[in-house]
């Protein structure tokens, strides 16, 4: 989940900076608490040292009616002066300027506003013209500035808006939302069906990991409901969630979701083409080592084809000393002996007397 929530956060600096974001691709290896206060510092950078002229033109806009200031906004300043002048702007009246302007022009605008100034505007907008901005914002495909908004909008509002944006644009505003704990709200919203529709749309659109980031950020029986919904797509599809994940070594964030099904979406799981080969499942047992998800993994490896096992058993056994006394800590910590001792059943002699010298195993067998 870290790599995906890097991931976001890179996006939006570059999109706060108005760069490419592969010139930002370096933030993506840094923790990600890092990153989310590096964006906090640059929202400060940007915004708190406005130049005096944009106070003085806020002052202006004081002292004509709400129209005057708009039209001013409109022919004289552009979306991004605008934007940063509303910024300037005591919320009530940024409000009464904002209702004043073409939906086309705001919706430019929005993504050149002070994020820490949405909340207070957004909530003395007339709900109309709230749907109106979000859908032309969707129009657009300016998911980053969607995901600022999304998390203070009303229940009211978000009802009609969901039904008029595409499924596509809901996973993609979902990766890049700011205020992540109301997600799992606006999920409520959306129902079942709408929510079956959004996971389908994940592999037609090639968003498996904004839908990975999305399960990743709700929690309890929300994320058991995403996982199996997505274990019942059909098997082309999830052959390219496991392709996907593959080549971008997600396992972090999608292990943890198999974990959650019951045995036969498991075993469904399990027995995926894409999950034959063994390079990858060599780069799963590779990504457990790095998280420590053994807990999670091991159910998986229950349910595989007896050749997968096999590979998984010679990975395994093939480890480094430390990740093996690792792996083997991990699996006495949380009792999974019953589900590790096939596995080494499987490795080699050499594999068998490595783990068996191991003090952990030793623990266990005095036990």
């Amino acid at each position: 989940m870290d790599k995906l929530r890097g991931r976001a956060e890179a996006l939006k600096i570059a999109h706060l900076l108005d760069v490419e974001p592969d010139t930002l691709a370096f933030l993506q290896g840094l923790p990600v608490e890092d990153v989310r206060r590096f964006r906090t510092q640059t929202v400060a950078a940007l915004f708190d040292r406005a130049p005096d002229m944009l106070d003085r033109i806020a002052s202006a806009t004081r002292l004509v009616p709400a129209g005057v200031a708009a039209a001013i906004s409109q022919k004289a300043l552009g979306p991004r002066l605008a934007a940063a002048v509303a910024g300037r702007l005591e919320p009530a009246r940024a409000a009464d300027i904002i209702e004043k302007l073409p939906v086309s022009f705001t919706a430019r605008s929005c993504a050149h506003l002070d994020p820490r100034r949405i909340e207070g505007i957004v909530g003395r907008l007339d709900e109309n013209l709230v749907v109106r901005i979000a859908v032309a914002l969707a129009e657009r495909g300016d998911h980053l500035t969607m995901g600022r908004f999304v998390g203070h909008l009303p229940d009211s509002a978000l009802r009609r808006i969901l039904p008029q944006v595409d499924d596509a644009a809901v996973l993609r505003t979902g990766f890049a939302i700011d205020v992540p704990e109301r997600l799992g709200h606006i999920i409520e919203l959306m129902g079942e069906e709408r929510l079956a529709s959004v996971i389908a749309s994940a592999s037609a659109e090639g968003l498996w990991p904004e839908a990975l980031a999305v399960a990743g950020m709700v929690t309890g029986e929300q994320r058991g409901r995403i996982a199996s919904l997505t274990a019942g797509q059909p098997q082309d599809r999830l052959d390219s969630l496991v392709t996907t994940v593959a080549a971008q070594d997600l396992w972090e964030s999608l292990l943890p979701l198999v974990a959650l099904l019951g045995e036969e979406e498991r075993r469904t799981v399990a027995e995926l083409p894409s999950l034959r080969g063994a390079d990858v499942l060599a780069g799963v047992v590779r990504a457990v080592v790095a998280t420590a998800l053994w807990a999670e993994f091991l159910p998986l490896v229950d349910a595989l084809p007896a050749e997968s096992r096999k590979v998984v058993a010679d990975t395994a056994g093939a480890l480094p000393e430390p990740d093996l006394d690792a792996l083997a800590r991990e699996v006495d910590k949380q009792d999974l002996w019953e589900l590790v001792m096939p596995l080494v059943e499987l490795m080699d002699d050499d594999a068998k007397t490595r783990i068996f010298a191991l003090p952990a195993f030793q623990d266990q067998a005095g036990a």
